[in-house]
């Protein structure tokens, strides 16, 4: 019995995510345009991350180890 209630709370909260479009609130307006944007963004283009928020991954991969330089500050702790 506690797992049918467990499940249905679970569908219900899985069905509480909006899938309207955006909006602003009435009364309300986008935020202002960019200084140097020809255009005031839509909400859709506010939602999407640019490169410089989302870097693409670097997948290099280390086909070799390397010995690593002497390291001039890797110093013994004092006694």
């Amino acid at each position: 019995m506690k797992t049918v209630i467990a499940l249905v709370v679970a569908l219900g909260l899985a069905a509480c995510g909006g899938t309207q479009v955006l909006k602003p609130k009435a009364g309300t307006s986008l935020p202002p345009k960019p200084e140097f944007a020809a255009s005031v963004p839509t909400p859709d283009q506010l939602m999407t991350a640019d490169d410089q928020a989302r870097p693409q991954r670097n997948d290099e991969l280390l086909l070799q180890s390397e010995k690593r330089r002497d390291d001039k500050f890797d110093l013994p702790p004092l006694s």
